[in-house]
């Protein structure tokens, strides 16, 4: 690993308060300490607007875009350096002055099902509760398992647990990483395979944002990059940029590296399941953006294009 000639003195990282987001500033905190053992890395912790609306489903209050607002703000007033976030949550179109600079190697990328009593959504009796964030997931679920109920499940991830804990719901469906990076794993029952619920593009990756004008950051932060992770996440994010994804559209994808050989999986769906459109590509690792353009427009000539212009326009039905 090659570091810059000059290294950092002092960094300030801005993050969410939640437990989650604590730790994966913490991560990287620890990680930047281990590369620039002189520099002093600090945390600036900061409540964003999607965990102030608690009441009230991301569609329908503003979408991703909620959770790093207020930390761009210190970006760019300068009380802090970078913003650490869990990658899925990053709007796929950053306004300038700010880019998306690394992204770091990935951690799990599946959902997980987590329940006090059942080992698996086929598990679940007819009528059941399911809590879930996503439109992305509830689409899915409706589709496969349209006997269940999907309601809509807010808070941070201890929030949701408690939930699910007094009764709520007969079980919940989380993103199996945050609950691991938590050491939570004993709260699993099950990990939901691709064929039943398809990941948000860049689930289980960490993202590092700044300035466009940190060239010295830039410099600084390139060695905790994953070029295989950024090539997959490439793909993925592709996708939901072509197709104007947002937390109104319920999309996924994922992509896989097979040796230097792309495979990204994606779908569009209706919010209530009934329509589900989905294609895979591969290419090679150089083309990984083409390959995510190229999965969104054959989504959009299958039917794709039908859903979106439906969910910008109810009167469109």
């Amino acid at each position: 690993m090659i570091l810059p000639v000059s290294a950092p003195q002092r960094l300030v990282i801005a993050t969410r308060a939640s437990r989650l987001a604590l730790w994966q500033a913490e991560h990287v905190r620890d990680r930047l300490r281990t590369l620039y053992p002189d520099c002093t890395v600090e945390l600036l912790t900061l409540t964003t607007r999607g965990d102030q609306i608690l009441d009230r489903t991301l569609s329908k209050v503003g979408g991703k875009g909620l959770f790093v607002k207020e930390l761009e703000t210190a970006l760019l007033d300068g009380r802090a350096d970078l913003a650490v976030h869990s990658l899925k949550d990053v709007p796929v179109e950053l306004q300038a002055p700010f880019e998306l600079c690394t992204v770091l190697d990935r951690a799990d990328p599946r959902d997980a099902f987590v329940s006090n009593q059942y080992t698996s959504l086929a598990d679940l009796p007819v009528g059941a509760i399911v809590g879930t964030s996503s439109l992305r997931r509830e689409s899915q679920i409706r589709h496969r398992y349209p006997q269940l109920q999907v309601k809509p499940l807010r808070g941070n991830l201890d929030t949701r647990l408690g939930k699910l804990d007094r009764g709520d719901y007969a079980a919940i469906v989380l993103a199996a990483a945050g609950l691991q990076r938590l050491g939570l794993d004993q709260r699993i029952r099950s990990l939901l395979e691709t064929a039943d619920s398809l990941p948000a593009a860049g689930q289980g990756a960490l993202g590092i944002e700044i300035r466009d004008d940190r060239d010295d950051l830039r410099a600084w932060l390139a060695p905790l990059a994953c070029a295989r992770t950024t090539a997959c996440v490439l793909a993925e994010r592709a996708v939901s940029r072509t197709l104007g994804g947002s937390c109104q559209v319920p999309l996924a994808a994922y992509a896989q590296l097979e040796g230097d050989t792309v495979i990204l999986q994606a779908l569009v769906a209706s919010p209530d399941g009934s329509r589900m459109i989905r294609c895979q590509h591969t290419g090679p690792i150089e083309d990984a953006q083409r390959i995510g353009e190229a999965a969104a427009q054959e989504l959009l000539s299958n039917g794709a294009a039908a859903i979106l212009a439906v969910l910008q326009d109810p009167s469109a039905v």
